[in-house]
């Protein structure tokens, strides 16, 4: 299994919290070090590189950011999936360790078991065999570049890009758990949707977690984006507890959708890069 074969290296300089963690995951089967100090920790990642990081910010020497930049800036540890465990909860605070390229930021205090999960999905992501996002299914990375390479040999696809909007927010609020089954149930009707009014060879995959695009023809494009506008979106109350379904100091923060359309008269594109860019731009 892949936890067994996994080494996690915990930053963290509160002792306390450091020893519960190693234990914890010893129990759940990772190989577990701990490092107090940025310094040490930088080190110990450059000689023996670990499979995933979780790094506190708060460090009594150099910060979590340091570490983080450092270790992105190192051709040994440049791929590292980190994920923060810090008591900062500010967006400024998130975009920085988003930034440098964290996969994932978690506020104290955490609920061990969101962090297991986060542990392992990170792992997961970042295997060579899996190229299928862990949350929806969906394919991601090397598939989605294929498909995309696919698209610049020929003149009849259309892309309908589909962004989950403050998931984000909605995550801050209730939890990583709580947006997982978020992004489950989209993909899922996205999934009904395609399958109902598309063809055999439309491709559904993710350009990141909360965007999703589906590379389909101009006939279907306009159906499609209508059909999965109506699910998704009168379903997005029920994610909400029944006492903050109405009562949400601002309704313009809540969980929504966001649509673009993309056909090879926008380009020329010449490479995936190019493409994929294009997409990003109505995320």
């Amino acid at each position: 299994m892949v936890e067994e074969q996994s080494r996690i290296l915990i930053i963290e300089d509160d002792l306390d919290v450091a020893e519960m963690l190693e234990a914890y995951f010893n129990v759940q089967g990772y190989n577990v070090a701990t490092a107090n100090w940025g310094e040490d920790a930088v080190k110990t990642s450059q000689l023996q590189p670990p499979d995933l990081i979780i790094l506190d910010i708060r460090l009594p020497d150099i910060d979590g950011y340091e570490v983080a930049r450092r270790l992105r800036n190192n051709r040994r540890t440049e791929n590292i999936p980190i994920i923060f465990l810090t008591e900062k909860r500010t967006r400024a605070d998130r975009l920085q360790g988003l930034e440098l390229g964290a996969d994932d930021y978690i506020t104290k205090p955490f609920d061990i078991q969101e962090l297991r999960l986060r542990v392992r999905n990170a792992l997961q992501r970042s295997s060579q065999d899996v190229i299928n996002n862990p949350v929806t299914g969906f394919p991601e990375g090397a598939l989605v570049d294929e498909r995309l390479s696919e698209c610049l040999l020929r003149k009849d696809w259309a892309i309908l890009s589909i962004s989950l909007v403050h998931l984000d927010i909605f995550r801050n609020a209730y939890g990583f758990i709580a947006s997982d089954d978020v992004l489950r149930a989209v993909s899922l009707m996205i999934h009904n949707a395609v399958r109902n009014l598309g063809n055999t060879s439309d491709f559904v995959g993710h350009i990141t977690t909360a965007q999703f695009f589906v590379i389909t023809n101009l006939d279907n494009l306009v159906e499609l984006g209508n059909r999965i506008r109506t699910r998704v979106e009168q379903s997005f109350d029920y994610f909400y507890p029944l006492k903050d379904r109405d009562t949400a100091k601002d309704q313009t923060q809540k969980l929504g959708l966001k649509f673009g359309t993309i056909l090879p008269k926008h380009g020329p594109f010449s490479t995936t890069e190019e493409l994929k860019e294009k997409i990003i731009q109505y995320s």
